[in-house]
């Protein structure tokens, strides 16, 4: 879905620059639609979540490759909107709009349109295989307690064998 998306057009980017983020960040939809532009740090990628579930405030970061699709997207404006994501009308996204655009793009890669939720579960799996511990993850994700984490982690047979591999009590004698 990102490979389709225009290299110069304002909604390419934009369209690019979101599925770069959820991927990076695990945001949920609605964390993501209230972020303004200056609660991102371009330098560092640390993105201040204001208003997270529970409205509770917490950190997350975008890597080189998310930053630099973001400023992509953002040379396009030619606005002082404070929202992040914009609509054609140059207003806030809202989720139906967000939704609507990962429906559309998933059709034109011809490709099985991901719920919202898929993204987080993605970063989530993502961290865990990469060896992100599972604190660390609860943090990044806005999670209270490690229960909740629990859900979004149920690992394949896959993660399990590979885990098994790298840690056998037997091989690693």
């Amino acid at each position: 879905m990102i490979d389709i998306c225009p290299k110069n057009d304002f909604f390419g980017l934009r369209d690019k620059a979101i599925f770069l983020c959820l991927l990076d960040t695990g945001l949920r939809a609605s964390e993501l639609l209230a972020m303004n532009i200056e609660e991102v740090n371009f330098i560092t990628g640390e993105i201040h979540i204001l208003k997270g579930k529970g409205r509770k405030s917490r950190y997350v970061f975008l890597g080189s490759k998310s930053r630099k699709a973001l400023r992509s997207y953002l040379k396009y404006r030619l606005d002082d909107t404070e929202a992040l994501w914009l609509t054609r009308g140059r207003t806030r996204m809202e989720y139906w709009g967000l939704e609507g655009m990962i429906h559309r793009r998933a059709k034109e890669a011809n490709v099985t349109a991901p719920s919202m939720h898929s993204f987080r579960r993605w970063f989530a799996l993502t961290c865990l295989r990469a060896g992100m511990d599972a604190f660390s993850l609860q943090e990044l994700m806005g999670h209270s307690d490690l229960q909740v984490l629990k859900r979004y982690i149920k690992q394949t047979s896959f993660d399990l064998q590979s885990a098994h591999q790298r840690a056998s009590p037997v091989d690693n004698l």
